[in-house]
């Protein structure tokens, strides 16, 4: 077993007195591979898939952690947080983890389920008054919802909003959630109910379910509710005091090699206004490891649980209606479904993806990734910071595709 330090280099001797003060959420025990079933060569082949793209300047740095059975077999990071400067990237280093901040607002949502709070097929009108008689947009002018639309449909992104793009005329984080839902109470929506998939403001809708329903706001409640029950220190929607060094700096390309992006957001250090459960959260692959563990293990952690298993087996259980699909960068995928907040490999002999069956996960947009894939018993959490990092073809490696072929080369005995 190896101890590491929070830029994951080995630690011996000496290195141990110092990795005894670490910080809790830096004392990762890697194990093995093949305490897992995984091949030394395979993991040593995934980690060096991902430090070629650092030393080909097509990434500034990157964090990954693998595990399998509970155990964390790999935890690794490379290059630097700035590509300008001299800082490593760590293992700790913090990220904005942008529609990673998707699945955390679904689990709030799945506990106010769990309490009654609402159902799956309750009117959406029936906990936000103001979108009851929202008309539908075609074509022919303004018609009426054929049905209204459902709370299974908002975890979906079938509700029958529009895309994120159809609203930036009409700035909906420029107040509080509160104002979001004000503003999309005057606006018809873009298709029918159910009728097609639109990733869109849904999530950042649950956001405001979620203070609403359980009467705090979306920073504490998400602290009470999961941070602090899995020890989850770094992911928050601002930057503490004290923690800004930590920070990643979002890139981009020019020239064909990586470099800071010039006027990319700084990093939020005081409570934004506008708390987007769709996209506003920081937070680390250690921390996120826990989160996406808890799920693997039934909704449960280290003894403490936040969600029953048979909720989490929902979460992962496409709610889509025959004929809808996900086509977030073009046509649609398939093999996939959709559950509450995450995309599920449902067919993986027509997806193609090498992933277990009922494998589940999203990523951010500054191209973090994760996925969870309960058929295997692993949880992978990947972390880079681009601008574009997520749009195939808008110069970010495929790191989504290279990591899931690497690992699942590396694994002894993989299951469908």
């Amino acid at each position: 077993m190896t101890c590491l330090d929070r830029r994951g280099l080995l630690l011996g001797g000496a290195g141990l007195t110092a990795f005894a003060a670490l910080p809790a959420f830096a004392r990762i025990t890697v194990q093995p591979p093949p305490a897992a079933g995984f091949t030394v060569a395979g993991v040593a082949d995934l980690n060096a898939q991902m430090h070629a793209l650092v030393d080909q300047q097509k990434l500034a740095g990157v964090v990954t952690l693998l595990a399998r059975k509970g155990k964390v077999v790999n935890l690794d990071a490379y290059g630097k947080q700035d590509a300008s400067a001299s800082a490593p990237m760590a293992v700790d280093s913090i990220f904005r983890i942008a529609s990673m901040t998707k699945p955390i607002t679904g689990v709030a949502m799945m506990q106010l389920w769990e309490q009654g709070k609402w159902k799956l097929d309750d009117p959406v009108s029936r906990h936000i008054p103001e979108f009851a008689g929202l008309k539908v947009k075609t074509a022919a002018g303004l018609v009426d919802q054929t049905r209204p639309m459902t709370m299974a449909q908002l975890m979906s992104h079938t509700a029958g909003f529009g895309t994120n793009a159809n609203y930036e005329p009409e700035k909906l984080n420029a107040t509080d959630l509160r104002g979001m839902v004000d503003k999309l109470a005057r606006l018809p929506l873009y298709s029918q109910p159910g009728a097609d998939w639109s990733y869109g403001p849904c999530v950042n809708i649950q956001g405001y379910l979620v203070e609403k329903l359980s009467g705090q706001s979306l920073d504490a409640y998400f602290q009470q509710h999961i941070f602090t029950p899995l020890n989850m220190p770094d992911t928050q929607f601002w930057v503490s005091p004290g923690k800004e060094g930590r920070v990643v700096r979002i890139h981009a390309y020019a020239d064909g090699k990586i470099v800071p992006a010039v006027g990319a957001p700084q990093a939020q250090t005081s409570k934004p206004g506008f708390l987007s459960g769709s996209g506003g959260l920081y937070s680390t692959a250690p921390d996120y490891y826990r989160f996406c563990q808890a799920l693997l293990q039934g909704g449960e952690l280290e003894g403490a649980r936040i969600l029953k298993p048979e909720t989490v087996k929902l979460m992962r259980r496409s709610v889509l209606e025959p004929g809808v699909g996900v086509d977030l960068y073009g046509p649609v995928q398939k093999g996939l479904g959709f559950g509450m907040d995450f995309a599920v490999n449902e067919r993986p002999a027509e997806s193609g993806l090498p992933q277990g069956k009922d494998s589940y996960w999203w990523g951010g947009a500054f191209g973090t990734w994760f996925w969870i894939d309960p058929a295997n018993d692993i949880v992978f959490v990947g972390m880079i910071q681009n601008l574009n990092g997520s749009i195939p073809g808008a110069g970010t490696p495929a790191v989504r595709d290279i990591s899931p072929r690497a690992v699942y080369a590396a694994l002894t005995d993989k299951k469908a």
